[in-house]
């Protein structure tokens, strides 16, 4: 797969696991675990990178005495899923195409 089109689809992946709740690495990956395998260090770096994009924020909160970081998505980060989600009509349509079958006379 396309490196830059993988990377698009992690992202949004990772969004879409704190859409609906605040949430903290661990969590996270188990979260996306039944649809996608994320190893720990490719989910930092894609947090990092939403982050500076302003698609979330992140806080720190005590749990069992140690600081944990929670994600929080922004407005920017739900628009991205908006867009994903417009963008995939598209390549559903490309993909419709290139996995046709063939047919006589056409």
């Amino acid at each position: 797969m396309d490196i830059q089109l993988k990377r698009g689809l992690l992202d949004v992946c990772v969004l879409a696991a704190i859409r609906n709740e605040d949430s903290y690495g661990y969590k996270i990956i188990k979260d996306m675990k039944p649809y996608i395998e994320l190893s720990e260090s490719t989910l930092y770096t894609i947090l990092k990178r939403l982050e500076t994009a302003e698609m979330l924020s992140v806080r720190s909160a005590e749990h069992d005495g140690r600081l944990r970081k929670y994600y929080h998505i922004t407005p920017a980060g739900i628009q991205r899923i908006e867009e994903f989600r417009r963008d995939w009509e598209e390549i559903l349509t490309v993909y419709r195409f290139v996995v046709r079958e063939e047919r006589p006379n056409e």
